[in-house]
């Protein structure tokens, strides 16, 4: 069985290998390979989103009773990060190089930090108190289109 941790934690890896990509055609001012899969990485960091926002968080916050805690924060940063995604769609759709680079650059500490907390903290947190419902939770989430 999967934990939480992995699982979330490689789909972290697969939403950075489709950004890297985004990043590198636009780079190479391939726009419409970069918006080919810009469009691939929005849709994957919005399903990642959905399964922490649907499935996980309310989970972790049942079974602790904190609601305005680190779920709380994660939310605020999807938030962030989804302002980031808008902009940079507005960037591919004008083929503003400098501006979807610098997008790039700020969503990428942003995530890195962002995913460092949910690695480090919150998936361990939810390995611990949800470990026992992990197989039917990774099967929730997994079923969100």
């Amino acid at each position: 069985m999967s934990t939480i941790s992995a699982a979330m934690t490689h789909d972290h890896r697969r939403c950075d290998e489709i950004f890297a990509a985004a990043e590198n055609e636009a780079a190479n001012g391939d726009w419409e390979v970069a918006a080919t899969q810009f469009g691939a990485f929005h849709a994957a960091m919005e399903h990642h989103f959905k399964m922490e926002e649907e499935v996980l968080f309310p989970a972790f916050e049942e079974a602790t009773g904190m609601a305005m805690g680190p779920t709380e924060v994660m939310r605020g940063e999807h938030a962030q990060m989804r302002d980031l995604f808008q902009e940079m769609a507005e960037s591919v759709k004008t083929r503003d190089q400098d501006r979807y680079l610098g997008l790039s650059d700020t969503l990428l500490v942003v995530m890195q930090q962002h995913n460092a907390k949910e690695e480090q903290m919150l998936y361990q947190m939810s390995d611990q108190v949800l470990g026992g419902q992990a197989s039917e939770l990774l099967d929730r989430m997994g079923a969100i289109d």
